[in-house]
Formats: C-alpha cells, structure tokens, sequence
C-alpha cells in the first residue's frame, strides 16, 4: 500500500496516492507501527502540499514530527522539518521555510543522509530566490545538484537543473536558463517526471518569449498545460494565465 502511494505521488497523481497512504497509515495503526505512521502522516502532508492544500498538510507534518521524535527517528524527523519548510514556503513564507530547512540540513549532515543534505539545499535555493536572492539560491542549488549526480539521483538533479534554470532567468540570464530548463526536461522525460516536464516547459517557454520567440513560447506552455491539467497541477492555473496575455491580440 505505501509503495503504491509512492509510485502514484511520483506519477503526481497525489489524490490516488493519498488513497494508499490513508490505507497504509489504518494498517500501520492497527499494528502499532509507529514508523510505518509517521512515514505515512508525511506522505500524505507531501500529497496534500503537491495538491495546494498547504495547511492541511502541516497538520500532517506536525503530527508526523511528534512521532519522530517519540521514537527517535532522527531521519524521518530531518525529512518532516524539510517537508514543513517546503509547506511554508509553498505559503509564501519564506523566513519561516528557511528556518525548518537550516535545522533539517543540519540533522542530514549529522547522520551522513546525503539525499536529505541534497533536498535541504535545494529547498533552501527555492526559497532564497523567492527572497529575490538570486545568486545565494544558486550557491545552494549548485550545491544540490553536484550531490545528487554523485548519488544517481535522477529525480533531485533534474529538479537541481530546473532551479538552477529559474534563478538565472531571473538575472536576465535567458540562454543560460534555457540550457538547464533544456537538461531537465531531458531527464524528466526519462524518468516520468511529469511535474517536472511540465515545468521545464513552462520556464523554457518564458526564456524564449524574453528572446524574442513567442511562437514556440506558446507551444510549449499549451504542452507543459495538457500535462498539469493531467496530473491535476495547481500550476495549471499559472498556464492558463500566461496563454490568455501571449494569445491577446497586441
């Protein structure tokens, strides 16, 4: 059941993989599972931020934090702080973010978790270039991606790339950011990443706008759209959006 819930959350069909979660988390009690519960109280948080409901999700990163530390999991504690900061940070708060995220960084140092080391500093990226912090999100970012290439982290080094991608955008950094969109898409494609496709699309499709492309600009958010709407994206919103001033007669 929690395996099924993280093939379908990688997939990004979270509403089915909640469905298996919720399932694993009943059989989890029953048993006195207390790992196998907090594992899952997590999943279901990190399904329900993918979703947009960030406040639901905290409680279930709450409740999964009060287990960890019952049981002393210092991992599945380092993973729920990260997974609050990514909920405060999908909030917009980013200070607040930053906080879990130092603390969760600083556990996976000390147990040696180098995926969890390689998620914070990709984490703390995204929301250091939310603070306008451009150049210190791509230190981190950096950081993330050159971790989980040594680990064989397909997964995190396409989300590394895609990041790296946004921040030099914003510097006005237009070719740049299209060669890192550019190697994400091809690992997203790879993988089945589809959130991650979509993504890299999308901000692929803003440099070429930037340089003067409209045309394919416009072809690759109506692709990275279809693939939103599929998966059931909040970002979908954020496409439409986009279309609807490039499709405006000037």
């Amino acid at each position: 059941m929690g395996n099924l819930g993280g093939a379908y959350n990688l997939l990004a069909e979270y509403s089915r993989a909640i469905e298996f979660y919720e399932q694993h988390r009943a059989i989890a009690r029953a048993m006195g599972d207390r790992h196998g519960e907090g594992k899952d109280l997590g999943n279901l948080g990190v399904a329900y931020n993918s979703l947009g409901e960030h406040r639901r999700a905290i409680e279930f990163h709450e409740q999964a934090l009060t287990v960890s530390r019952d049981i002393g999991d210092r991992e599945g504690e380092g993973t729920t702080l990260g997974n609050l900061g990514n909920t405060y940070y999908s909030l917009g708060e980013y200070h607040r973010a930053i906080e879990f995220l130092e603390q969760a960084l600083t556990i996976s140092r000390q147990i040696g978790d180098r995926h969890g080391e390689s998620s914070s500093l990709g984490n703390l990226g995204n929301a250091y270039y939310w603070l306008g912090e451009y150049r210190r999100a791509i230190d981190f970012h950096e950081e993330a991606l050159k971790i989980s290439h040594e680990l064989g982290d397909r997964l995190r080094e396409g989300t590394a790339l895609g990041n790296l991608g946004s921040a030099h955008y914003s510097l006005g950094e237009y070719r740049r950011a299209i060669e890192f969109s550019e190697k994400q898409l091809a690992i997203a494609r790879e993988i089945g990443d589809r959130q991650g496709e979509g993504n890299a699309l999308f901000n692929s499709a803003l440099s070429l706008d930037e340089l003067g492309d409209r045309a394919e600009a416009i072809h690759r958010v109506e692709l990275a759209l279809v693939i939103y709407e599929q998966i059931e994206s909040p970002a979908a919103e954020r496409a439409r959006a986009r279309l609807a001033v490039w499709r405006r007669p000037s």
